[in-house]
């Protein structure tokens, strides 16, 4: 049987409890129709990107699936009548990973992050807040050794009241009118 992946969207304001409950159902349907889910996997209630009928968040469901085609686009079809689901997404694939999905991996992976780049890491910085203290500069000193680099000269301040005109190019004389 062909093997998919599934992943569909519930709306924020419906409780775990529900998610689950929608998850059953649509692995009944699955069952139903001569198949089997493998694997079922809930992300959590993530932000979106951008709102999709009106929601800000939504709850995240995956579910590996080894099915006949017509079991699915059943589930499909009872998920676009469900007033829960927002958006569901199904992918055909040659083989279901066995390992924890990506987003289920995502702790792991920002605690390696934590661990190399933020909190002393190579380069022995913090975070950081937008400036690269390991580029050296004004504020980190000289960049390297024997380095060219000057700072920037302060400029002039200019007068209140020549703040909005130009300055003059040159200094000219009148002509004398005879």
């Amino acid at each position: 049987m062909p093997l998919y992946e599934h992943v569909f969207l519930a709306r924020q304001d419906v409780s775990n409890a529900q998610v689950e409950a929608l998850t059953k159902d649509f692995t009944d349907v699955i069952e139903a129709g001569g198949g089997k889910v493998t694997k079922n996997e809930y992300w959590g209630l993530k932000s979106l990107t951008y709102k999709i009928k009106k929601s800000r968040k939504a709850h995240f469901s995956l579910l590996n699936i080894d099915a006949p085609h017509e079991a699915v686009a059943e589930m499909e079809r009872r998920m676009g009548l469900s007033t829960e689901v927002i958006r569901f997404l199904t992918l055909k694939v040659d083989e279901h990973e066995t390992e924890p999905s990506v987003m289920m991996r995502k702790g792991d992976r920002d605690d390696r992050r934590d661990d190399r780049f933020g909190r002393g890491g190579p380069r022995g910085g913090g975070g950081g807040g937008g400036f690269r203290s390991d580029r050296g500069g004004p504020r980190g000193g000289d960049r390297r050794e024997g380095s060219t680099f000057r700072p920037r000269p302060p400029r002039e301040p200019r007068d209140a009241a020549d703040a909005g005109a130009p300055k003059p190019a040159a200094e000219t004389t009148p002509k004398s009118e005879a």
